[in-house]
């Protein structure tokens, strides 16, 4: 198999003919995965220490209260997996295309999945987390934080402390992500839960421009959580096409929500995600036949089946 530096090379040198902008997401484990990525694609890397501190986020104002389903812009407008990119990566010459290069950092709410999935503390890993974010952002590269395990742990259960989440949320946004996904890895998470999930990120100071959700539909309550987020105000959710994922680490998981059955459920509620959902489903099955793989949006199937009709 080719390494990551021949794929990533080829990625960013031909990236494909797209009417919109194209984001480029890489998971960095540790500063060397990301002086390796800024190797790999072709600028050099410099230490931590050379790079400039990151500044601390503006004050949020005392009791700021959950924002309601209307957005202050456009109340049924989505934003695009690239809002808030202020200096893309140039695309290559030989293509039209303009894309940009961000990272993704994990952490975990649990000490008992931090361990196994990154073999250290909560504490450490954020410690590790900080001369990442420092060099990304010396380098204009947009930054995505993670916390695993938000509404349910396979090694502690589902009593995940909300304070907890909040916290780790709002260190990772301290230090300098652009944007905090709130993950359901498990896929434990209820309605009721999420809520006062959402309720314990609003009480420390996050706004809900800066967070995004994403839930695992493991026990088949993706699409009611979103839509408790979307009442919330949340307007960044995580999803793939044709439900595709899991989680190693967590036994029976099943992918994010599916893309097809996120956007259906969007549009019903009037929301204008931009995506063309019969694209979306013809996706799904393509990518699920080259897997092998059984298609996992109901969404999707029904879709199909309605146009071959």
């Amino acid at each position: 198999m080719a390494n990551s530096a021949e794929v990533l090379n080829y990625i960013l040198g031909h990236p494909p003919e797209a009417s919109h902008h194209i984001a480029y997401n890489f998971l960095i484990p540790n500063l060397k995965g990301l002086e390796n990525l800024i190797r790999a694609s072709g600028e050099g890397a410099s230490s931590a220490e050379e790079a400039p501190p990151t500044p601390p986020p503006s004050p949020k104002p005392e009791g700021e209260e959950p924002a309601p389903i209307t957005s202050t812009e456009d109340p049924n407008e989505m934003p695009s997996s690239t809002s808030g990119v202020d200096n893309p990566v140039e695309p290559a010459k030989s293509s039209s295309t303009p894309f940009s290069v961000e990272i993704s950092l994990f952490a975990a709410a649990t000490e008992a999945f931090s361990k196994a999935n990154t073999n250290c503390t909560i504490a450490e890993s954020l410690e590790r987390c900080k001369p990442i974010v420092a060099l990304a952002k010396s380098r204009n590269l947009r930054v995505r934080g993670y916390v695993s395990v938000a509404l349910g742990c396979p090694y502690e259960g589902p009593n995940v402390s909300p304070s907890r989440v909040a916290d780790i949320t709002a260190t990772l946004l301290e230090m300098g992500a652009d944007e905090v996904s709130v993950a359901d890895t498990t896929g434990m998470g209820t309605a009721p839960r999420t809520q006062e999930l959402l309720k314990a990120l609003s009480s420390a100071g996050i706004a809900n421009k800066d967070l995004a959700l994403h839930f695992h539909d493991t026990y088949g309550q993706a699409l009611v959580n979103a839509v408790v987020g979307l009442e919330y105000g949340i307007r960044t959710f995580d999803s793939s096409v044709g439900g595709l994922g899991g989680c190693p680490y967590s036994k029976g998981a099943t992918g994010n929500v599916a893309t097809e059955d996120l956007a259906y459920c969007m549009h019903s509620l009037g929301a204008r995600t931009g995506v063309d959902i019969e694209k979306m489903a013809e996706i799904g099955r393509w990518i699920s036949s080259e897997l092998g793989r059984p298609n996992d949006s109901r969404a999707g199937k029904a879709l199909l089946a309605r146009l071959a009709s």
